[in-house]
């Protein structure tokens, strides 16, 4: 059983990783596209809305989808005054309670809240309020519930390993 769970964590890690290393690469087009905006409209002096709004859905899409990777490589800010100097099962007890009382939570309340928005959103297939917008504005608001199921996924996974570290010996 306890081989299952380890299993279970691992798979959450490799499908956040793979996510979130393909997220970014949103980064790459978002440098590029507002240098190819800022270009066009100074140097040029045409703009395009598409191309703008095209580097917000970027932006978005980076840190939507590479905020769960960035919490399983322990990237996310931490107020680390007890963390960095706790024994390995006292951080593996407030990585279980963190996960437990705010993340996982967090990250229902999160999925839960924004569905109804979505389906709005998908409903009436909702674009840009510019004319010369993106058609797209569903598929943007659609990262939301995307994000709290990835979030949650890998608070699962913290807390699958954080109870295979208290339940192992000591």
């Amino acid at each position: 059983m306890r081989n299952t769970f380890a299993q279970l964590a691992n798979a959450i890690d490799r499908a956040n990783a793979a996510i979130g290393r393909a997220a970014a690469w949103c980064c790459l087009y978002v440098v590029l596209a507002e240098f190819a905006v800022v270009v066009m409209r100074y140097a040029l002096g045409v703009g395009s809305i598409k191309l703008q709004e095209s580097v917000l859905y970027a932006h978005a899409g980076l840190f939507m989808l590479a905020a769960a990777w960035t919490l399983q490589i322990d990237g996310h800010v931490r107020v680390d005054i007890f963390y960095t100097q706790a024994r390995p099962r006292a951080r593996a007890f407030i990585d279980l309670a963190g996960a437990l009382v705010f993340l996982l939570p967090f990250a229902a309340a999160l999925f839960v809240l924004s569905l109804p928005y979505v389906e709005r959103s998908w409903a009436i297939l909702e674009r840009s309020p510019e004319a010369d917008g993106l058609p797209f504005v569903y598929l943007l608001k659609t990262l939301i519930p995307v994000f709290a199921v990835l979030l949650g996924l890998q608070g699962l996974a913290q807390a699958i390993r954080a109870a295979l570290a208290l339940g192992g010996p000591r």
